[in-house]
């Protein structure tokens, strides 16, 4: 193939290896389900432990290294260090801000990170040298939860006519539309609270990227960039459908976007790294026009990737598979289909509003 896009099929069976929930109670603990799984893995002897001591040497963002330094080369100096930092923190007031004692902890191979006031700190470290010492799944959540990752997040709305006035009245935009900016809301908040708790004086970022309409008259659908109202960190950011005629001006439905996705997909990704100076550390997909353009950036620039099945085309049209050859002219089923059932399939996690989905 010449094109950029290729579709490849592994047929292996890609759940032989991997855990797999068999009950429908675990539906809603993946992430308890998982963390069971990865325990069992990494605790079977101190040597399963070195993976989790290479992320955390590893660890950085924009090449500021966060959490450990060089200095600390294996388990046995990673603990010492622990003890050491410990007993340093036991004689400080809690209050303590990591700044007063930044310098002692670079000497003991500890870096930013642990947490922004020596209480913070001391509690994190006690649930890492409670890993070393006696590992459970539940205390491997919580360190893993407290280890700063995210400050770059990219969501995808991209059939268009994402704005904050005069959109929700258009065609198959106005629920999702509430509910984005709902969620970045919060997400913000809730990722600028994490940050100071770190102790990092880092600035998060999330981009809500849409289409791009020229002619959405009477709307804000026509500029690039739009600061999302009571966020700090947070825009709407427009990119417009192409195809080879040039920029394609007016609004489509949703069900005619599938010719377009793979060159936007290609578009976006060009512009979410000019907006952010960064790769996302999330990729948020939003129903399957959203999904499919969430995987192919994902894929291309090996990030994390979240699929929300709001509503699964073939749930959501009873018999839409039957009658398939009467519909797929109008609707485009087959492509709706296969995008859910990529999505799925490639994405790191997914997050379903109804248990049928």
């Amino acid at each position: 193939s010449n094109s950029n896009f290729v579709l490849e099929l592994d047929f292996e069976p890609f759940n032989a290896s991997f855990p797999r929930p068999s009950m429908s109670k675990s539906i809603g603990n993946g992430v308890q389900f998982l963390n069971r799984h990865l325990s069992s893995k990494l605790f079977q002897d101190k040597e399963s432990l070195y993976p989790l001591l290479n992320f955390l040497k590893a660890h950085n963002y924009k090449g500021t290294t966060m959490m450990l330094n060089d200095r600390i080369q294996s388990l046995r100096g990673l603990q010492s260090s622990l003890r050491k930092a410990e007993e340093y923190l036991l004689s400080v007031p809690q209050d303590t801000p990591y700044s007063e004692f930044n310098h002692r902890f670079q000497e003991l191979g500890l870096e930013k990170g642990w947490g922004d006031t020596a209480k913070r700190v001391l509690d994190t470290l006690h649930l890492l040298l409670d890993l070393l010492e006696a590992p459970d799944p539940a205390n491997l959540e919580k360190f893993l939860g407290t280890i700063p990752m995210m400050f770059n997040v990219v969501i995808l709305s991209p059939h268009g006519y994402f704005a904050q006035s005069n959109v929700l009245g258009y065609p198959d935009t106005g629920g999702q539309v509430v509910y984005i900016l709902d969620q970045v809301r919060a997400l913000e908040n809730e990722m600028l609270l994490r940050i100071k708790q770190q102790g990092l004086d880092i600035t998060p970022k999330i981009l809500i990227v849409t289409r791009l309409l020229p002619d959405a008259a009477g709307t804000t659908c026509g500029q690039r960039l739009e600061k999302v109202i009571g966020t700090e960190h947070t825009d709407i950011i427009g990119v417009p459908f192409r195809n080879e005629n040039g920029i394609l001006r007016k609004w489509i439905s949703r069900f005619d976007v599938w010719p377009y996705l793979e060159t936007y997909s290609e578009d976006v990704s060009s512009e979410i790294m000019k907006e952010m100076q960064a790769k996302p550390d999330l990729i948020i997909g939003n129903y399957s026009d959203g999904n499919l353009v969430a995987t192919l950036l994902a894929h291309k620039l090996g990030v994390t990737q979240c699929t929300i099945a709001h509503a699964l085309e073939k749930t959501k049209y009873p018999n839409s598979d039957i009658y398939l050859d009467k519909f797929d002219s109008q609707y485009h089923f087959s492509c709706q289909f296969t995008a859910d059932l990529i999505a799925m399939n490639h994405t790191d996690f997914i997050i379903t509003s109804t248990f049928q989905e």
